[in-house]
């Protein structure tokens, strides 16, 4: 896990500089040394990578008041910690490298507790808020622009076959500009959130839900206690 953490330690400060239009040069020859001993780097999307992460940034920036600067999202933020860690897995992933991408997901989970399995695909402009207890499993498709917040869950529902199952659609599909508030799961492989959609906090959501569709629990009315004697 000690050679994990330097190799994302120096992606955060590869991202870093790229964002700043400071040298990168050296930065990128200590990825790919990295990188080499699992995949050509030749193949591996760096540039991708870091244009999806800098949208990532944005919208971490643009969507909470409480941001100071790029410095300290990208060196402080859990969800920006486990979006990059996600992006590197996930390119991984598509290239086929065997227990890496998952042993980047793993060090994520125990450093953020969000818990982003490196199959799944996430556009850019992602925002995860407080982050703490995030789920998204293998399956999941996520749009351009979607915030979420603290114990979502994207997941799957029972699954009596168990590993029957392996490679098919189990987990919720989520359109562009989504917004999931706290503690809300959405369930199942059929389970398509269209676009525009904003999903209140405490939510179970089992089947799918239309474009520009706004979901809630009933509010909690007020009542003026009466005055004891």
């Amino acid at each position: 896990m000690k050679k994990i953490e330097k190799f994302l330690n120096c992606f955060q400060k590869l991202f870093y500089y790229d964002v700043y239009h400071k040298n990168t040069y050296f930065l990128k020859k200590k990825i790919y040394r990295y990188l080499k001993k699992y995949v050509s780097v030749k193949k591996f999307p760096l540039e991708k990578i870091l244009s999806d992460l800098f949208l990532d940034l944005k919208a971490f920036y643009e969507n909470d008041p409480a941001a100071y600067d790029f410095f300290e999202i990208i060196f402080t933020y859990q969800g920006m910690f486990a979006i990059l860690t996600y992006r590197i897995g996930h390119a991984l992933y598509l290239l086929n490298v065997k227990y890496l991408p998952r042993m980047l997901s793993s060090y994520a989970h125990f450093r953020t507790s969000i818990d982003i399995h490196p199959a799944c695909n996430i556009d850019a402009g992602f925002f995860i808020d407080h982050g703490t207890g995030v789920v998204i499993g293998e399956t999941t498709s996520i749009g351009k622009n979607v915030k979420i917040y603290q114990g979502v869950t994207l997941g799957a529902k029972s699954l009596t076959k168990g590993h029957a199952l392996k490679g098919q659609k189990r987990h919720p599909t989520i359109g562009n500009n989504v917004t999931i508030y706290a503690n809300s799961s959405i369930l199942g492989g059929d389970t398509i959130i269209g676009d525009n959609v904003i999903i209140g906090a405490n939510c179970l959501i089992l089947e799918s839900v239309p474009n520009n569709y706004q979901i809630s629990l009933d509010e909690i009315k007020l009542k003026k206690k009466n005055k004891a004697g």
